[in-house]
């Protein structure tokens, strides 16, 4: 995961240098925003994407994906019925109301820290899966480095202030598109759910970009006084998903009004690009020493890249082999490198993948290629 982030934001400095004449982003009234074509990872703008803020609830995502991830293990279930902490009932803050001696479910309290943005639904669930809050926080940091976010750090799981707990829009951009991406139906079910009743208290989800835009499904708010109004939002028009992340804006509507803003402009102006699909031969190599003379090779998943509106056509691509190879070669081994231009202009390298196994050939086998070698 990390080297594909890492690729994909490479290739977004490189889409830069390499843009023709399409209209810049407007001007967005927040402390930091980035806007990202989830589809194909790559940033297409920015601002102060790497300044370390305040996250506030925008740590959530991080807290569900944990979540997601011990209900996918079976380490919780849905119905499982969880006990409620003095801790948990009494944090400040925005809350779903539960309470000690009123066991709540996974599933009540994943809608309560997802739709009502429950201060208490997190702890709970944090002791649910790591026994206490502190615990919970070093798996949270665990994770955080797994996917690649350099300049994040957790030290609660809602996002109450705390000096030591931040990230950037560049880390919380990925952290919103690891949830989408890993965890599909869970983000389907939870994040466009307008509203949860709970404890005979109905509240609506803080994100208003789900009453605007039938194509927006999520993904978070989230506000303190230092942090200001943040919004992480995302949008799927047929095959194609935009992110965008708005932080420190003055007000509610500012947040959902200065995100739209960035979705809008990423879909009128960019276009996302098929290049290749998972499994299908790019290319075939010669394999030495193997039960088979070639081997096919391709993406480990479907690759894409953005490029200004009207520009597919002036991509080209190259393929960059690694030789010698010799077997045995494991079924998804790196075999070569993809190296996209556009016009010309390097945009970016990704890599190529065996899409079989070969096996060590026999003695026989061994030795003419040994041979073979000798006049290469």
């Amino acid at each position: 995961m990390k080297l594909r982030s890492i690729l994909a934001l490479c290739l977004s400095f490189a889409l830069a240098a390499a843009r023709g004449a399409e209209p810049p982003f407007p001007p967005i009234a927040a402390r930091a925003w980035l806007v990202m074509d989830a589809t194909s990872g790559q940033v297409l703008g920015a601002q102060k994407a790497n300044e370390r803020v305040e996250p506030a609830s925008l740590t959530k995502i991080m807290t569900a994906y944990i979540a997601f991830e011990a209900l996918k293990e079976k380490r919780l279930t849905l119905e499982q019925s969880v006990p409620v902490s003095e801790r948990a009932s009494k944090v400040g803050g925005s809350r779903m109301f539960i309470r000690p001696g009123s066991p709540v479910t996974v599933g009540e309290l994943l809608q309560g820290m997802i739709v009502q943005s429950g201060n208490d639904a997190c702890i709970a669930l944090a002791e649910a899966i790591a026994g206490t809050e502190e615990a919970f926080a070093e798996h949270m940091n665990r994770e955080a480095r797994r996917l690649g976010l350099a300049n994040t750090h957790f030290t609660n799981s809602n996002g109450l202030p705390d000096p030591a707990h931040y990230s950037t829009a560049q880390d919380l951009a990925l952290l919103a598109s690891a949830l989408i991406r890993d965890f599909p139906e869970q983000y389907q079910r939870y994040y466009s759910q307008k509203e949860f009743r709970y404890n005979n208290i109905t509240q609506r989800n803080r994100n208003r970009l789900l009453w605007l835009d039938p194509n927006i499904d999520g993904v978070k708010t989230g506000q303190t006084d230092a942090a200001g109004y943040c919004l992480i939002a995302s949008a799927k028009r047929d095959k194609r998903r935009i992110l965008s992340v708005v932080l420190g804006a003055a007000s509610e509507s500012a947040r959902a009004q200065e995100s739209q803003k960035l979705l809008n402009h990423a879909f009128l102006n960019y276009d996302s690009v098929p290049l290749y699909a998972k499994g299908k031969p790019v290319n075939e190599l010669p394999v030495w020493k193997g039960s088979e003379h070639t081997v096919k090779a391709g993406v480990a998943s479907d690759l894409y890249v953005t490029v200004p509106k009207g520009m597919a056509d002036r991509l080209t691509a190259e393929f960059i082999s690694r030789q010698p190879l010799f077997a045995p070669i494991p079924a998804g081994q790196p075999v070569g490198t993809i190296r996209v231009s556009l016009e010309g202009k390097a945009l970016g390298e990704y890599p190529a993948v065996a899409l079989d196994s070969v096996s060590v050939a026999g003695v026989f086998g061994r030795t003419v290629d040994t041979v073979r070698l000798w006049f290469k």
